[in-house]
């Protein structure tokens, strides 16, 4: 058993926690704070759980809202109401076609009555959605089905892969189920899209941080490969940087960068693909990287590019990237440095027609120069956009250092100015 909490008080919470694993030993309890939190997702339907049940208030809400929303999703899991004794909200609550657990029956039988019945609904209720057509047909991924999986709605196509935003049965929550386009065949090419997409399921597992992106699952149906990972609803850096940010928070967003493709370097993977497109933003405000598809494991040997051949996104690229040269981790502090810049004033540094130009211009152009207002950043941003490796950081901590003390330094400035 699964049950969805949604409650603030974390005493009660411990308590329905205890009572719980007293009956069922190994059931399972989330809790969702929905003042921290908030609400849950429109597209969430809890198809992962047995039951959500719902407090009756917490400061500033009240299940009664929550429920009257719910119950309007088609498909959500069975409701239950923990009712304190407001016997209007109790009323409304069950004529909605929740079922009631009153806070003083935890230790009676109606507890087990009451959610073993909720269980039983949604057994019911997912046996006969897998066996329907509409059940099938919300389990395929473009030309593959892929069970246990509901798919929302396709988020983005690439020549490699189409994206999808999908709940997982099994992890209980939204997530993002990645299918490469192209069904694997016996005559298999080095750049294959089906090679590449396996091994950076492989490379990121291997890099225990939270500043990667969560992977869930991975499998093969109808011969297309897929990958199962973390949602992030607040997008990536690049719909964050369509507002002004400020200096403040440009540099934080840098050293988060940086610290975590210290974490990526650290266990032997240099990204090659750093970008803002690529650094996602969780509720909690911390980053995630992701998309390791053209990333190189130095631990394991791994290369999936050929010789001489160029990857990546010109305009992020180090001026060795991109002209096919040996790279090492400093190439993916140079595509930080790009970043940074363009954080600071909504340009990138080097712009042209063509994606040879902007290479041409990232090996002989000058680091271009900010205005006099981020004349502090001037120091840190040149040492990211050396010509030169050797020029640059020796590593992503010490970057992260730099422009953490940047940053220290900015905030004495502003704060002297006042």
């Amino acid at each position: 058993m699964r049950l969805l909490l949604i409650e603030e008080d974390a005493r009660r919470g411990a308590q329905f926690g205890a009572r719980l694993g007293e009956w069922r030993p190994q059931a399972q309890l989330v809790l969702h704070s929905p003042v921290r939190q908030g609400m849950l997702l429109p597209e969430f339907l809890a198809q992962g759980f047995d039951a959500v049940l719902l407090a009756e208030a917490w400061p500033g809400g009240r299940g009664l809202t929550w429920l009257r929303e719910l119950v309007t999703r088609r498909g959500f899991a069975p409701l239950v109401y923990l009712s304190d004794g407001d016997a209007a909200a109790s009323r409304e609550a069950a004529a909605l076609g929740a079922l009631l657990l009153p806070r003083g029956e935890l230790e009676r039988d109606t507890f087990t009555q009451v959610l073993t019945t909720a269980e039983q609904r949604q057994a019911h209720a997912q046996a006969l959605w897998r066996s329907s057509n509409a059940g099938r047909s919300t389990q395929s991924f473009g030309d593959a089905f892929i069970r246990g999986y509901r798919c929302i709605r396709r988020l983005a196509s690439s020549a490699t892969a189409d994206l999808y935003l999908a709940e997982s049965e099994r992890a209980g929550a939204l997530v993002v189920l990645k299918v490469a386009r192209d069904p694997r065949t016996e005559q298999e090419q080095p750049l294959d899209p089906f090679r590449r997409f396996l091994q950076e399921h492989e490379i990121a597992q291997r890099i225990a941080s939270d500043a990667v992106v969560r992977l869930h699952d991975l499998g093969v149906s109808d011969e297309h490969a897929w990958l199962v990972m973390e949602y992030f609803p607040r997008g990536d850096l690049r719909r964050r940087m369509r507002g002004r940010l400020t200096v403040r928070e440009a540099l934080q967003f840098a050293a988060a960068i940086a610290r975590a493709l210290h974490s990526v370097h650290d266990a032997g993977v240099l990204h090659r693909d750093l970008k803002p497109g690529n650094i996602m933003l969780r509720d909690d405000g911390s980053i995630a990287l992701i998309d390791f598809g053209m990333s190189k494991d130095a631990a394991l040997a791994l290369d999936i590019t050929e010789t001489g051949t160029i990857f990546g996104t010109p305009h992020y690229m180090s001026p060795e990237q991109g002209h096919a040269e040996p790279i090492d981790a400093r190439s993916d502090l140079y595509s930080l440095g790009v970043i940074l810049y363009e954080m600071l004033t909504r340009q990138k540094p080097f712009r042209a027609d063509n994606p040879m130009a902007i290479v041409y211009q990232h090996r002989k152009a000058a680091v271009p120069r900010l205005s006099a207002k981020f004349a502090p950043v001037q120091p840190v941003l040149e040492k990211l956009l050396a010509k030169l490796p050797e020029e640059r950081f020796a590593s992503a901590a010490e970057a992260a250092a730099a422009l953490e003390d940047t940053l220290a330094r900015w905030r004495s400035l502003r704060a002297a100015s006042r």
